[in-house]
C-alpha cells in the first residue's frame, strides 16, 4: 500500500490521510482515491481511469520518473487519446487526454 500511494503522489495526488490500514489522497476537484491494505491483490485493469490536461506533457513525465507508460493510443470514437501504466500492486490505469469544456456545471 505504501508503494502505490507513493506512485499516487508522483502522479499528482495530494495526501489527505495515511494510516497503517487505509491511505487517502485527494484528485483536483476534491474526489479522493482510497487506497485499503490488503494480503493479497489481483492485478489487472483498475475499476477508474484519469484524464489530464496534456497527455504528451504527462507521458514524457511518467516516462522520466520510470512508470513505463504504454504509447499513446488515439481513441477517434471518443475524441481521446490514451496510455496506460502499471503501478506497484500491479493495477494498470488508463490516463485519458481531457476535453472539459470548462463550462459551468
Amino acid at each position: 500500500m505504501e508503494e502505490s500511494a507513493r506512485f499516487m503522489q508522483a502522479i499528482g495526488m495530494r495526501p489527505v490521510f495515511s494510516g497503517p490500514q487505509v491511505c487517502v489522497l485527494e484528485l483536483r476537484g476534491g474526489t479522493h482515491l482510497i487506497l485499503m491494505l490488503k494480503d493479497t491483490v489481483a492485478g489487472g485493469s483498475a475499476p477508474f481511469d484519469l484524464l489530464v490536461d496534456d497527455i504528451h506533457e504527462t507521458h514524457e513525465r511518467f516516462a522520466s520518473l520510470g512508470f513505463s507508460p504504454s504509447p499513446i493510443e488515439a481513441r477517434p470514437a471518443t475524441e481521446h487519446e490514451v496510455f496506460t501504466v502499471r503501478e506497484p500492486a500491479g493495477h494498470v490505469i488508463s490516463f485519458f487526454s481531457s476535453h472539459v469544456s470548462g463550462e459551468p456545471v
